[in-house]
């Protein structure tokens, strides 16, 4: 990805030469949910004595959209290879997959919710990303596409433990109704 942008560069050097760099220095912070999906793809492949691409192409296979016909096709091809355990092998991929968080859907959301704040960043100072950053990940969602995630923070969705209010979190006593 940085190498096509590296090469449009010419075209809006202001813009991209900037974006590009970013990328290459953050590259290992950006793609760390890689090594973990990594990790439990190899944790799989030990358990169902399955190659890992074999489970990488299965994983591809299950993020293509429903109605992408590679999708079919791959699918077709991986139950000849997987035979039986087909469906077991298929629905712990799933599993894994509805578990990992998409980095680029995490990065745009972060981005259209910071993007009203950064104006108040010259006048109330840096502290104040620091408390801008706590409340967004501790407060819980209203809704969301997936079912599971609405009324749980996003940091009770990465660590999978709840935690009490972020005003609580700050010492503050929250108002009670009685």
């Amino acid at each position: 990805m940085v190498a096509e942008l590296k090469s449009r560069v010419p075209l809006c050097s202001h813009r991209l030469g900037p974006t590009c760099r970013q990328l290459e220095n953050q590259r290992d912070d950006l793609l760390a949910f890689a090594r973990v999906l990594d990790e439990e793809l190899e944790q799989l492949g030990r358990e169902f004595q399955i190659p890992m691409e074999l489970l990488r192409q299965l994983l591809g296979a299950i993020t293509r959209h429903e109605r992408d016909p590679r999708r079919w096709s791959e699918y077709a091809t991986l139950q000849k290879r997987l035979r039986g355990r087909f469906h077991d092998v298929q629905a712990a991929v799933a599993e894994l997959a509805a578990g990992t968080v998409r980095a680029s859907s995490l990065v745009e959301n972060l981005n259209s919710r910071l993007r009203s704040y950064f104006f108040l960043r010259r006048h109330l100072g840096p502290d104040y990303l620091a408390l801008l950053q706590l409340f967004l990940n501790h407060r819980r969602l209203e809704r969301s596409e997936r079912p599971e995630r609405v009324g749980k923070t996003p940091a009770e969705l990465l660590t999978g433990q709840s935690h009490p209010h972020w005003l609580e979190m700050l010492a503050y006593t929250r108002f009670r109704r009685a």
